[in-house]
C-alpha cells in the first residue's frame, strides 16, 4: 500500500454503530445532569411547577431543530455534525465558526458535568459512608478553601481512557449506564406519584410566561445530547436510515422523562425547596421516603458519568473532522490502528477539559454552553433553507417536513431562548467568535492548499451507508451545495454528474 493511502486509512472512522447504539448515546447524553440537578434549580429560580411546560417548550424547539439536522445528516453521513453541514451549505468560513462555537459548547459542558460529578460523588460518599472529602481537593481556587477539584480531573482522565478504546466498547458502556439511569427514574416516578399533593402546583406559573421561557432556556442545557448522535454519523452502519430515527427518538424519550420527573418533584415538595444540587433527594425526604435519596445519589453519579462520556465523545469527533478538513492541524486527524479511535483529539481536549474542571467553578464554565449550541442549531436550520432553494432536486433520504415553515419556526425558537441569556454571556461569546475569526483568517482559510497537498487520488473511498452503485445526482453541485468529504477524508463519495461512485472529485473548498 502506498504511503499516501496508508495515511488516509488512519483518518477513517469505523462504521460499527447500529440504531440502538445511536439512540442510547443520545438518551445517555441528555438524561444526565439536567434531570438530577437542572430540574430543581429551574423550578425554584425560573418557572415554579410550570417547569413541566419549560421542558415541553425546550423539547419542542429541539425537535424542530432535530428535523433539520436529520435531513442534512442523512445527506452527509460523516463526522462533524453541524460543523460539517454548515461548511458545505453556507461556506467554509461559516462552517468553521459553527465548529468553533460547538467546541466551546462541548468543552465547557464537559467541564461543568465533571464538576457536577465531583460534587455528586462527595454527596454520595457522605450519605452512604459518612466520608467527607477535603474541601481543598474538591473545589478549584475560585471557591473558598479550594485548591484543585481532583475528582473532576480524575473522571475526565478515566473517560478519555474509555474513549481510546473501540467505539463499540463505548457504546456498550453507554447502553448499560442508560438502562440503569432510566430504571432509577422509573422508580422515582412510581414512588413519587402517589405522594403528589396538588396544592404544591398552586400557583402553577408563579413567574408567568417569562418564567416558563426562562426555565426553557435553562432546561435547554439538558437537550444538547442529540448533537452527539449527529457527530456519530461516520461510525454508523446505516446513517441514512438510523440517524434521523435516533436523533428524534432520543429527544422524545428525554422530553417525556424530564416532564414526568419534574411534575413529580414539584408535586411532592414545594418548588422553592428544590433549589439545590440534589433536588430529587430533597423532594423524597419530605414524604418520608428518604431511602430513595441514596439510590438517587448513586444514579446521579452514574448519569453524570455517561453524560461526560458522551460529551467527550462528541467533541473528539468534531475536532477530528475539523482537523481532517485542514481547518485545524491535520496531524490530529489520525486514528489508532488497533481501535480505530481518534486518540489525539481525545487526549488534547481531555487535558483542556481537566484543567477547566479542576481550577474553575461550575457557574463560570456553564454560562457559555447554551449560546454556542443555539448558534450552531440556527446555522443548521438556515442550511436546510439554503439548500432547498439552491438544489431542490438533490436526493434526500430524509426530508424535513413543512419547509420553509418548520426551519423558520426552529430559528424563531432558538432566537427566543437566546434572548433570555445574560448580556455578559453575549459579550463572552462575541469574544470567542472574534478569536475564531482571527484563527480562521490566519490558518483555516489556507485549508484548500493543505488539502491539495495531502490528496491521494488512488485511495478508495470508504463506505458511507449509501447504496452501492447508486446513480449520481443529476444536479450539479453549486457553490452552496452539499458535497460529502473527498476520498482522502475517507468517508463519502462526492456527487458529480457523470462520475461513478468511486470517482474522486475536487475538495469542497476548491469548488468554491
Amino acid at each position: 500500500m502506498p504511503s499516501g493511502e496508508r495515511r488516509d486509512e488512519t483518518a477513517r472512522l469505523r462504521r460499527s454503530l447500529g440504531r440502538g447504539d445511536l439512540t442510547a448515546m443520545g438518551v445517555g447524553t441528555m438524561v444526565g445532569a439536567g434531570i438530577f440537578v437542572t430540574t430543581g434549580i429551574a423550578a425554584a429560580q425560573e418557572a415554579g411547577p410550570a417547569i413541566v411546560l419549560s421542558f415541553a417548550l425546550a423539547g419542542a424547539v429541539c425537535v424542530l431543530v432535530a428535523l433539520c439536522y436529520a435531513e442534512l445528516a442523512a445527506m452527509v453521513p460523516v463526522s462533524g455534525s453541524a460543523y460539517t453541514y454548515t461548511r458545505h451549505t453556507l461556506g467554509p468560513a461559516t462552517g468553521f465558526l459553527v465548529g468553533w462555537t460547538l467546541l466551546l459548547e462541548y468543552v465547557v459542558a464537559g467541564a461543568a458535568v465533571a464538576i457536577g460529578w465531583s460534587g455528586m460523588l462527595g454527596a454520595a460518599l457522605d450519605d452512604l459512608f459518612g466520608v467527607a472529602l477535603p474541601r481543598a481537593l474538591t473545589a478549584g481556587p475560585t471557591a473558598e478553601g479550594g485548591v484543585v477539584n481532583l475528582p473532576a480531573v480524575l473522571i475526565v482522565a478515566l473517560t478519555v481512557l474509555v474513549l481510546a478504546g473501540e467505539v463499540r466498547f463505548t457504546a456498550r458502556v453507554t447502553k448499560a449506564l442508560v438502562a440503569l439511569t432510566v430504571g432509577v427514574l422509573v422508580v422515582v416516578i412510581a414512588v413519587g406519584a402517589p405522594n403528589v399533593t396538588a396544592d404544591h402546583w398552586t400557583p402553577f406559573a408563579p413567574f408567568g410566561l417569562s418564567g416558563v421561557i426562562g426555565g426553557a432556556a435553562l432546561a435547554f442545557f439538558a437537550f444538547l445530547g442529540f448533537d452527539v448522535v449527529a457527530t456519530s454519523a461516520e461510525e454508523s452502519r446505516d446513517p441514512r436510515r438510523d440517524l434521523p430515527f435516533a436523533i428524534i427518538v432520543s429527544i422524545l424519550v428525554a422530553t417525556g422523562l424530564y416532564m414526568a420527573v419534574s411534575a413529580v418533584l414539584t408535586g411532592v415538595a414545594p418548588y422553592p425547596d428544590l433549589n439545590n444540587a440534589t433536588p430529587v433527594a430533597t423532594a423524597f425526604e419530605a414524604v418520608d421516603a428518604g431511602w430513595i435519596g441514596s439510590v438517587v445519589l448513586i444514579a446521579s453519579v452514574v448519569a453524570l458519568t455517561k453524560g461526560l462520556l458522551m460529551i467527550l465523545y462528541g467533541q473528539t469527533r468534531l475536532l477530528f473532522a475539523m482537523c481532517r478538513d485542514g481547518l485545524l492541524p491535520p496531524s490530529l486527524a489520525r486514528t489508532a490502528p488497533r481501535t480505530g479511535a481518534p486518540v489525539r483529539p481525545a487526549v488534547l481536549l481531555g487535558l483542556l477539559g481537566a484543567l477547566i474542571a479542576g481550577f474553575t467553578s461550575i457557574e463560570v464554565v456553564a454560562e457559555l454552553t447554551n449560546i454556542g449550541a443555539l448558534f450552531a442549531f440556527a446555522a443548521v436550520c438556515a442550511g436546510v433553507l439554503v439548500l432547498r432553494r439552491s438544489e431542490p432536486g438533490r436526493e434526500r433520504p430524509f426530508r424535513t417536513p413543512l419547509v420553509p415553515a418548520l426551519p423558520l419556526a426552529a430559528l424563531g425558537g432558538c432566537a427566543l431562548l437566546a434572548s433570555t441569556l445574560a448580556g455578559l454571556t453575549w459579550l463572552r461569546f462575541a469574544a470567542w467568535l472574534a478569536a475564531g475569526l482571527a484563527l480562521y483568517a490566519a490558518y483555516g482559510r489556507t485549508a484548500p492548499t493543505r488539502a491539495r497537498g495531502a490528496r491521494s487520488p488512488g485511495t478508495r473511498p470508504a463506505r458511507d451507508g449509501s447504496r452501492p452503485g447508486a446513480a449520481p445526482s443529476p444536479v450539479t453541485p453549486r457553490r452552496t451545495g452539499v458535497e460529502a468529504p473527498q476520498p482522502e477524508a475517507a468517508v463519502a463519495t462526492p456527487i458529480r454528474p457523470g462520475a461513478g461512485p468511486s470517482a474522486p472529485g475536487p475538495a469542497p473548498e476548491e469548488s468554491r
